[in-house]
């Protein structure tokens, strides 16, 4: 990937001619489906690849690897996006990450696994970012929400599909093929965006000014961001939190944030320029979508043990209370147009944010027991608040910046948003253990209760306990909903300052 060039102009890439613009959204469909596959397809072949490999002590990096891959490199691929154009890094993005898939299938043993899945979210990062990226470079604004809608569909079908598929998959042919369908599905997004994406050629600056790599910057946005975002996965699970390995990794972090500081500040042109957090609307989108990140945690982590343990379902009938809001979502997103067009950006997602908190806050009003379609009716509403929240944020934010400084902005917004998943999954673990240990008078922590009820062994006490942490949880995924509306509120500007195309 190499080159000079200014930025191009997003309307030189919407010159394209609709049939070949058509293919092209075709691979970035394809591709995306390739990440959000990626994401639920593993889960329900654990079993089969733990009793093939063995590792069952260590088997949660195949999941915390890939994301902290992912993660760490959406800032990188952003910035060369912008320095090289989307094209070369979707393109090694996506040969990355089937290389990932191919090795993936072959592993020998789990540590290998780790490793291979470790290689696809390197490739997964540029998947993630560039598509997101693409798709505002290739839609005016008044036209976005449709290229948004699409991509929003792609992650519900894909976390409907991705666990009946990868069950599918492990139990009638082999784990590995989990891995092998990537190939041509990648393929064929590969095929379309070498052939149909035609990016203009471009001319070395006028000042002479070559475009560079920051190339410091990338290594310690990656160690910095590797160091923290392991101490939030592994805190509390692998070893308590105030143990020597935590606080190591923490303080190795922070130390590793000021380096990152020192070298972007004397950077020519930084990975993260401190322009990204200088204007207010980037800076309220990163911190309102980081919160988004945070809350999302609360019904995709612990609503199927609610479900299961609580209302007594089947793993199929908790899968299907927790997906309903996949349905509601894209449409959502796809109808907020009508709204921001009215209001303006940042007031339609107070209003998505604001239903949400309230939403949040009626699921510990449900009765005990409750009946099922309680909480799938609360996870339709909340499905509904969110696509009217996140997609005029994402529309609005990259509608602001130019072509070179898109890449860098859209890879801002989702690596705030992922780090906040991060954050959240550690942060409500910690909540939910604690109010279980003062329900049951230190008795377990929620994985081993939630194994004793699978057994048969546990009395209807721990089933109240267990209601009473998933409660705790939804408050505070209720009090991260409170805070994105007031970031927006008070930081947001009520109008967006929307570049004119």
């Amino acid at each position: 990937m190499g080159g000079t060039t200014p930025a191009i102009r997003g309307d030189e890439v919407r010159g394209q001619d609709t049939p070949r613009r058509g293919a092209v959204v075709a691979a970035l469909m394809l591709a995306m489906a390739l990440a959000a596959l990626d994401a639920t397809i593993v889960s329900t072949a654990v079993p089969q690849i733990v009793g093939d490999l063995g590792g069952f002590s260590v088997f949660s990096w195949l999941f915390s690897g890939y994301l902290l891959a992912v993660t760490v490199t959406l800032p990188v691929y952003g910035k060369l996006s912008d320095t090289f154009g989307r094209k070369p890094v979707l393109v090694t993005g996506a040969a990355v990450f089937l290389l990932g898939s191919l090795l993936c299938a072959g592993a020998w043993n789990m540590a290998a696994l780790i490793a291979f899945r470790i290689v696809q979210g390197l490739g997964g990062g540029a998947l993630q970012g560039t598509v997101q990226t693409l798709a505002a470079d290739l839609y005016p604004l008044a036209e976005r929400p449709k290229i948004q809608s699409k991509l929003s569909t792609v992650w519900a079908v894909s976390a409907v599909a991705g666990p009946g598929l990868g069950g599918v998959l492990a139990a009638y042919a082999d784990w590995r093929w989990i891995f092998l369908i990537n190939l041509p599905i990648g393929a064929a997004a590969l095929w379309l965006i070498v052939r149909h994406l035609h990016e203009p050629g471009r001319e070395a600056p006028e000042d002479g000014a070559h475009a560079r790599v920051d190339w410091a910057g990338a290594l310690a946005v990656f160690a910095c961001g590797g160091a923290l975002l392991t101490a939030l996965v592994q805190g509390g699970v692998a070893w308590p939190w105030l143990s020597a390995p935590s606080l190591t990794l923490f303080g190795t972090g922070l130390a590793l944030a000021g380096v990152v500081v020192v070298v972007e500040r004397r950077a020519a042109q930084p990975i993260i320029p401190g322009w990204v957090w200088r204007r207010r609307t980037i800076a309220a989108v990163n911190l309102a979508l980081g919160a988004l990140g945070l809350l999302m945690v609360a019904p995709s982590v612990f609503l199927p043990t609610y479900a299961q343990s609580v209302l007594g379902l089947t793993p199929v009938a908790a899968g299907f209370v927790l997906s309903v809001w996949t349905l509601t979502w894209p449409v959502s997103a796809a109808l907020s147009q009508h709204v921001y067009r009215r209001i303006g950006f940042r007031d339609t997602a107070l209003l998505g944010i604001g239903a949400a908190a309230l939403i949040l806050c009626a699921f510990p009003l449900l009765p005990y027991p409750g009946s099922w379609w309680q909480p799938t009716l609360l996870m339709l509403l909340l499905g509904a608040a969110l696509g009217l929240f996140q997609l005029p944020l994402i529309v609005g934010v990259q509608s602001t910046v130019g072509w070179s400084e898109r890449g860098t902005t859209t890879a801002s917004v989702l690596f705030c948003r992922q780090t906040g998943q991060t954050l959240g999954a550690s942060l409500f673990g910690a909540v939910a253990n604690g109010v279980l240990a003062a329900r049951l008078g230190g008795a377990g922590d929620l994985d081993s209760v939630t194994r004793a009820l699978d057994a048969g062994t546990a009395p209807e006490a721990t089933r109240h306990a267990i209601a009473d942490a998933v409660h705790a949880v939804y408050l505070g995924a209720a009090a991260a909903a409170t805070l994105a509306f007031l970031v927006l509120l008070l930081v947001a500007p009520r109008r967006f300052p929307v570049r004119e195309e």
